[in-house]
């Protein structure tokens, strides 16, 4: 079993700054795809930003040149620096992980979610 423990949510200003942090725990061969997604209220979950093992980061164009998405294999972390913040960032967000197992099977994983209030 994987688990994913989000942190760094909170309340900030417009134009200011938020650093999430997701860690994966648990027994696993690898980890592929490491993602963050969002969800407002009254709205479908939507992808932020992702980035594969060795790969480039992709990011939703709501988002792209304010957010930046980095992992550390070596911890299995992955994080999201969020800049010049709006109040359509306002979400709850969701920590992704397509995770290889040791019998090589992938499964799909979620963290339990931070909140992130953008208001003034």
């Amino acid at each position: 079993q994987v688990q994913l423990v989000e942190s760094g949510g909170g309340l900030v200003q417009p134009g200011g700054s938020l650093r999430l942090s997701c860690a994966a725990s648990g027994s696993f061969f690898s980890i592929n795809y490491m993602d963050w997604y969002r969800q407002a209220p009254g709205k479908e979950r939507e992808l932020v930003a992702s980035i594969r093992s060795g790969g480039s980061p992709n990011y939703a164009d709501s988002v792209k040149g304010r957010f930046t998405i980095s992992r550390d294999n070596a911890k299995n972390t992955v994080d999201l620096q969020m800049n010049s913040l709006k109040p359509e960032d306002t979400a709850v967000y969701y920590c992704n992980a397509l995770v290889l197992s040791y019998s090589y099977s992938l499964s799909d994983y979620w963290g339990q979610g931070t909140q992130v209030t953008v208001s003034s």
